[in-house]
């Protein structure tokens, strides 16, 4: 039809076009042949052309049709990969954390802790002094969740030339309760249940060491509802202790207000600790704020118990850069053959404050947790830097037992340039009546001086 018509048109042109004078019959012939022929060919070359374009035009729509069903297909696959769920996860929280579908997660963690410094003792004392160091942790250990509510964790402590157990528990959690089985802190002392990563002190409370705090192999059970926690566990012993005859149960009861901005704590605990084996003795002491000495300047030497008896008090806020915290714990023993059972008492009294803008202390579940610093260095900042002030209080003096007092007067400066690094520096003067040394005289009222300093990192 295209053909056709050009054909029409370029006749009809020609002979319009033709001049009024005759010409050649035969040259005019040749010409309207010539023409004839290059239309001709003009009209196959459009007819290839549209060809062309047909096919084109096929291919076209088969290539949005082979699109339209591809799209379709990688929907289907998002659907259905959502549906099956993610792969697993990594995020970076001081180490790597592995999460997977359904629950599974596993963390690798750890902490190194170095201190140094020196103790200065009056020299008639024949005690040692001076200059000491140690590593006070290098625990590795894992953490991780198990689809169906449970968790595990286990660390052990590689300083001192020995391993120790730290935690070591499998736990099982729905909703507001938590039962754990296994190597576990028992439910004494605000100070004792912080983790030694978030203390603001080298070492912490003189009675939580002196009263034989530590963690026990038992199971318990943890409820935490808005407010309110509450705790309770049947415990053994510690584990590289389970062959003796301790058998103890304890509880505690925390209330977690919040009051404006605020976080107050206020709690309770009990212990009771049924010594079965006979002849058993027991001995309370302690060393001078740090660890690194081995001198113990109150000491209640042996004496036979048959049981210990347990309570305390705690009391806490946070408000932005201030904290203040409170602690008393009376321990009471049955002693056999004894008309009067000695009651020993400890328990300090703290203030800290952050000296940079933004930074407050960390608290969670009825303790102190983690300070992160507002502008950690690396960031643009300094980190966060802390003051702190303690009076530290020990009594092992009753009943016809003289084991001494400790008056403790502690400072300290807490540097965390990340979340995850510290270093820490501590003074202490600790004013001892009734020390099991006797100084020049016989004199037994004296005093002692330390400097600690601990370089602190965990993953």
């Amino acid at each position: 039809m295209l053909r056709s018509t050009l054909l029409a048109a370029t006749a009809g042109a020609i002979c319009f076009a033709q001049p009024a004078y005759a010409q050649d019959s035969s040259d005019t012939a040749r010409e309207i042949a010539e023409m004839r022929a290059a239309m001709a060919a003009m009209a196959a070359r459009i007819d290839a052309l549209g060809a062309d374009l047909a096919e084109a035009e096929a291919k076209a729509e088969a290539a949005s049709t082979e699109a339209g069903a591809a799209t379709e297909a990688a929907t289907a696959a998002t659907a259905a990969a959502e549906k099956a769920g993610k792969g697993p996860t990594i995020a970076f929280k001081g180490a790597p954390e592995i999460k997977g579908e359904g629950g599974w997660s596993f963390k690798p963690r750890g902490r190194l802790m170095y201190d140094m410094g020196f103790t200065s003792v009056p020299g008639s004392t024949g005690r040692s002094d001076g200059f000491g160091s140690e590593a006070r942790r290098a625990r590795l250990g894992v953490e991780g969740t198990i689809p169906g509510g449970f968790g595990y964790k286990f660390e052990a402590d590689f300083a001192g030339n020995e391993v120790e157990m730290a935690d070591a528990f499998l736990s099982y959690t729905d909703g507001p309760v938590e039962v754990m089985v296994g190597h576990q802190n028992n439910f004494q002392s605000l100070e004792e249940l912080t983790s030694s990563l978030h203390t603001t002190f080298i070492e912490r409370a003189a009675f939580t060491d002196a009263f034989g705090f530590e963690r026990r192999v038992g199971a318990s059970l943890t409820y935490k509802q808005g407010i309110a926690l509450a705790q309770a566990g049947f415990f053994t012993d510690n584990m590289s202790d389970t062959d003796t005859g301790n058998r103890s149960v304890d509880g505690r009861f925390v209330l977690m207000p919040k009051l404006g901005s605020a976080q107050l704590h206020l709690g309770g605990s009990i212990h009771y600790n049924d010594i079965k084996e006979d002849g058993t003795t027991v001995r309370y002491r302690q060393r001078p704020l740090v660890h690194f000495t081995g001198e113990r300047f109150i000491n209640t030497g042996n004496f036979a118990a048959t049981s210990e008896l347990g309570y305390g008090l705690e009391a806490a806020a946070i408000a932005g850069p201030l904290h203040v915290a409170a602690e008393g714990f009376w321990q009471k023993f049955s002693t056999p053959g004894v008309a009067l059972d000695p009651t020993f008492f400890g328990g300090y009294a703290e203030v800290g404050y952050f000296l940079t803008k933004g930074d407050t202390r960390g608290y969670k579940s009825g303790k102190f947790d983690r300070t992160k610093p507002a502008n950690p260095m690396g960031k643009g900042g300094m980190g966060s830097l802390q003051l702190n002030l303690r009076y530290d209080y020990l009594d092992l003096n009753d009943a016809g037992i003289v084991g001494g007092t400790q008056d403790g007067y502690f400072v300290s400066l807490a540097w965390k340039p990340t979340d995850y690094t510290m270093l820490l520096a501590n003074y202490g003067k600790l004013d001892y009546s009734d020390a099991v040394y006797a100084a020049a005289g016989g004199d037994r009222s004296y005093s002692v001086d330390v400097v600690g300093v601990r370089a602190q990192i965990d993953f």
